[in-house]
């Protein structure tokens, strides 16, 4: 029989310990209103950044308890996350990573894994993807010994459009893998289509897009499998981050499978014995009975996220709607304050599409009087922060000249970009003062040419 005293002892101690991590999550929150109080906008002085996470008393808050309870490694934040997320996006699986980088990197590895049998990509099939954009959305092909296949973009939109892509389309070419551009959608809809009448796969960079729609239909649900940054930069953050998504449940093994260090075991850290045949396998040349947690079916790697960051993506995740419409926002008051300003090409929506924007895109017309240079050391003189539309043309950096890869067509408007375009922020970080401060901003550059 158990002594009493202990259980009243135990049962003290725990209520104590409770009690205290209550009263420093209150110092916390108390503390988080002292280092963050709101002190104005001062033109010209207070940085208007083009992105950035917006973090408040609750993100604090769950930091301080994910380290209090000491959750280290990835456990049930990270799990709850994950569903919560695929329920979001209606999906059926997510996959929490360390970075978007490695969830595109993981995305195209489980498309090449044996699997996947004939319809498997192997070294030297050729992906179709887009020359001006971000370098880890090509950098996985050229990791799995696959073969990037460029095509332009237009300007307004920033994205290609399916008739590039079908065009694009040769002998050797098994799939598609594109992102949607500063949260604007590529014509998903139409480029799956491509992709199934030709028995390819989709893989949809949503890293720049959480939120956007296309045709009414949530961006990261049109591909066979999609991808999401959680890096400070983007919708919602987990400090660093990333996370993979698929409706498709035998995919969604591999591709835990390869982040998990290419284990065949998938008990949760922790966990043992899930399947109830732990010592009962016979895999690969291995002895009958080697312990499960330890066979490898995957060239796998280690590219899971901590509990830590998943308690920080869970408070940001429920104010996604409310940071999509502060973006929304900014961006619409942006195109309105600029409209009709001489030698500056304003973005447009992808058409039948509600775009949750990552940014704020311009394009100096051929005849402007001015450089890129110009306007943007004007700008940021103002501390108006002001970036690249990412790479550029890609197919120019060093990193590309010596790799093998194909390109259709002309790249004409990626080279356009990649001499005359720059974006400013819309991030939920930015008021409507600051915006109406970058529209003065740029109108009293554009009055003095």
């Amino acid at each position: 029989m158990a002594d009493s005293s202990t259980n009243s002892a135990a049962s003290t101690g725990t209520d104590t310990s409770a009690a205290t991590k209550t009263a420093i999550l209150e110092l916390v929150r108390k503390y988080d209103k002292e280092v963050s109080p709101y002190r104005g906008f001062q033109p010209g002085v207070t940085p208007i950044l083009p992105s950035g996470a917006v973090l408040d008393e609750d993100d604090r808050a769950a930091l301080v308890e994910a380290a209090l309870e000491m959750r280290i490694a990835a456990g049930v934040s990270t799990r709850r996350f994950e569903r919560l997320f695929a329920r979001k996006l209606g999906l059926r699986k997510a996959h929490l990573t360390n970075s978007g980088s490695s969830a595109n990197l993981l995305a195209l590895s489980a498309l090449c894994q044996p699997e996947l049998e004939d319809t498997r990509l192997m070294p030297g099939d050729e992906v179709v993807t887009v020359a001006a954009g971000f370098p880890t959305t090509v950098n996985p092909i050229v990791q799995n010994g696959l073969k990037p296949v460029f095509v332009d973009i237009e300007l307004g939109t920033y994205n290609t459009t399916a008739e590039r892509v079908a065009e694009a389309i040769g002998p050797r070419t098994r799939a598609i893998m594109i992102a949607h551009a500063l949260g604007n959608p590529f014509p998903a809809k139409e480029i799956a289509d491509i992709a199934e009448e030709h028995g390819m796969f989709l893989v949809e960079d949503n890293c720049d897009a959480v939120g956007t729609t296309y045709q009414g239909k949530l961006t990261g649900g049109f591909g066979h499998v999609s991808t999401v940054s959680f890096y400070p930069a983007h919708h919602i953050t987990a400090g660093e981050g990333g996370c993979v998504l698929t409706d498709n449940l035998a995919l969604a093994r591999v591709i835990e499978s390869l982040r998990d260090w290419g284990r065949d075991c998938w008990c949760e850290p922790g966990e043992n014995d899930t399947c109830h045949k732990r010592f009962a396998y016979q895999m690969g040349d291995l002895p009958y009975g080697y312990d499960h947690k330890y066979i490898f079916s995957h060239i796998g790697y280690n590219l899971k996220a901590t509990d830590t960051q998943a308690a920080l993506a869970l408070t940001q995740l429920a104010k996604l709607d409310e940071f999509g419409a502060a973006r929304r926002a900014n961006w619409r008051r942006l195109r309105e304050g600029l409209d009709g300003l001489p030698w500056l090409l304003l973005p447009s929506a992808t058409p039948d599409s509600d775009p949750s924007w990552f940014g704020f895109v311009v394009t100096l017309e051929q005849d402007a009087p001015f450089t890129r240079a110009e306007i943007v050391n004007f700008l940021e003189s103002r501390r108006i922060g002001t970036r690249l539309l990412f790479a550029g043309n890609l197919t120019r950096h060093p990193a590309y000249l010596n790799q093998p890869f194909r390109v259709s067509g002309e790249l004409t408007n990626s080279d356009i970009v990649t001499e005359r375009t720059f974006w400013v922020g819309v991030y939920p970080g930015i008021t409507a003062e600051m915006t109406d401060y970058v529209i003065e901003s740029f109108r009293d550059f554009i009055s003095k040419r």
